[in-house]
């Protein structure tokens, strides 16, 4: 199990490992109550490695730049997932980079303590400079001072830096991990250190042994699970498979008000994603406000017509229409037919509207078989974002705003 950077620095805390002073955030107006000075730095919680290179990693001077930029984090994917919570940290003036690691290495049967002299996002200068060293023994601080040197470090600062790697090792055993990496460990102009990133692998056959790690895990992910709105008065309910979109997809929709969002996943809910749609689809109808459901679904292209499929039995047909199949004929190959239920509707008996964006995906077919006054599919987020809000009657917006 991968855990997030935010995660892997509580680890670091505990052990005495040096990291600034950070806290995460869920959605932009958190950004209000940050205890943290200006300048900072707001990161992506992914667990995706190149998040700077990818726009993952933003600077920001002031709470006007730290908003827009944490807007563009939570909707920017990367490696096809969004991130569920920003860490914002604060700056930190490093002169110099390392890197540092452990890692367990199944070919020798032993950890290996590794070490460059070019840490940062620079991978070809940071694998030129790479040393190692096996423990194929008990592990000794002379080991750690051993890397520092082959490192090409120099005076106090193979002290500090051993220190370092000997509370690493102190986690690595503790935890069981496969992998426990600093890149970078930033180092001041006065020598000091600081774990500026970090990333930690536990080996899934221990996971059961901590059950404070394995709590991170069902935290991160829940299956199908539910983001209270509010449920009276909103007009529209969110679908969406990843707690960080449906918490930026929240933040643009607000000013209609949210009902409140359902979160999908089938590979660790254990339910079948046409389950969690009938269960999700059936919640929001409960809404005695609702004017439409927005679906936002970070999708890969080759399971766009799978994830078609399984929304067709709930997206509403035409008004009035003649047969199914006139909702349901296009130009190209049909998907295969199951049975429709009956038009879901809500309290006042009003067929809803669906807006539906998927990240990726050709769209094309979809619309030429789906699409009707009441559906409308998209790629790009804020085309999609507009469709819906040009969906609610103008008189019923601004009475909500």
């Amino acid at each position: 199990m991968d855990l997030l950077e935010y995660q892997a620095k509580e680890l670091f805390q505990q052990v005495g490992i040096p990291i600034l002073p950070s806290q995460t955030i869920q959605n932009t107006t958190a950004l209000k109550r940050l205890q943290i000075p200006y300048p900072m730095v707001l990161k992506s919680q992914v667990r995706a490695g190149g998040r700077g290179k990818a726009g993952g990693v933003r600077f920001v001077e002031n709470t006007i730049d730290a908003i827009a930029a944490a807007s563009a984090i939570f909707h920017l994917p990367i490696a096809d997932e969004y991130p569920e919570v920003i860490l914002a940290e604060a700056r930190y003036d490093a002169q110099s980079e390392l890197f540092l690691a452990i890692v367990l290495d199944y070919q020798r049967q032993c950890p290996v303590l590794m070490g460059s002299s070019e840490g940062g996002i620079d991978v070809d200068s940071l694998l030129e400079q790479m040393q190692s060293v096996s423990l194929r023994t008990n592990f000794s601080p002379y080991l750690a001072r051993r890397l520092a040197v082959k490192m090409g470090l120099t005076g106090p600062l193979v002290t500090t830096v051993s220190a370092i790697i000997e509370k690493m090792y102190e986690l690595f055993v503790t935890y069981d991990l496969d992998v426990i990496e600093i890149n970078p460990l930033g180092i001041s102009a006065d020598g000091e250190v600081m774990a500026l990133d970090g990333k930690i692998t536990v080996n899934d056959t221990a996971i059961n042994r901590h059950p404070d790690l394995l709590n991170w895990g069902s935290e991160q992910w829940t299956g199908h699970s539910w983001l209270p709105g509010d449920l009276a008065q909103g007009q529209i309910g969110l679908i969406c498979n990843s707690e960080g979109l449906a918490l930026s997809t929240w933040d643009l929709l607000n000013s209609l008000g949210i009902t409140g969002a359902y979160l999908l996943d089938e590979s660790r809910s254990g339910m079948a994603l046409g389950k969690q749609l009938e269960l999700a689809f059936d919640h929001l109808s409960q809404a005695p406000n609702l004017k439409g459901i927005f679906v936002n679904l970070a999708t890969r292209e080759a399971a766009t017509p799978a994830l078609a499929e399984d929304l067709r039995a709930f997206l509403p047909l035409p008004p009035n229409p003649s047969s199914e199949d006139r909702s349901l004929r296009g130009t190209g190959p049909s998907f295969p037919q199951r049975q429709r239920p009956p038009q879901r509707q809500t309290y006042t008996g009003e067929v809803l509207p669906v807006v539906i964006r998927f990240s990726q995906g050709n769209l094309d077919q979809l619309k030429q078989m789906y699409n009707n006054s009441l559906v409308h599919w998209h790629n790009d987020l804020e085309t999609a974002i507009a469709k819906m809000l040009s969906l609610i009657p103008q008189e019923t917006a601004l009475a909500q705003g």
